[in-house]
């Protein structure tokens, strides 16, 4: 296996394990039809609690599926998973060259 191959899945890992879990699932579906939310929007259109939201959007921030935008006293949360898409396209990429007859 080449080293640049490895590598793609170990850039993927945080990804994965965000993308792995359903509430963090429903977290980007409620981002992407709202833009951004506040925690406590998210928590209001969701079964989820304040402090669960609040740890699931760490994960996705940890990702890089997620960012902060701050206004004041508050924080809205909007997605930015282009990068990740980019870098789960070249994984793919890799594997149809590496894995697939």
């Amino acid at each position: 296996m080449s080293t640049q191959f490895e590598q793609l899945f170990r850039l993927n890992t945080l990804t994965f394990h965000a993308l792995g879990d359903t509430a963090r699932q429903d977290i980007i579906l409620l981002l992407d039809q709202n833009k951004r939310l506040s925690v406590n929007e998210i928590a209001d259109k969701s079964p989820l609690s304040r402090p669960a939201v609040s740890h699931h959007l760490k994960i996705l921030r940890d990702a890089g599926i997620v960012s902060i935008e701050k206004e004041g006293t508050k924080r809205y949360y909007f997605l930015t998973i282009e990068d990740r898409i980019d870098l789960l396209k070249q994984l793919i990429a890799e594997v149809e060259e590496h894995c697939i007859e």
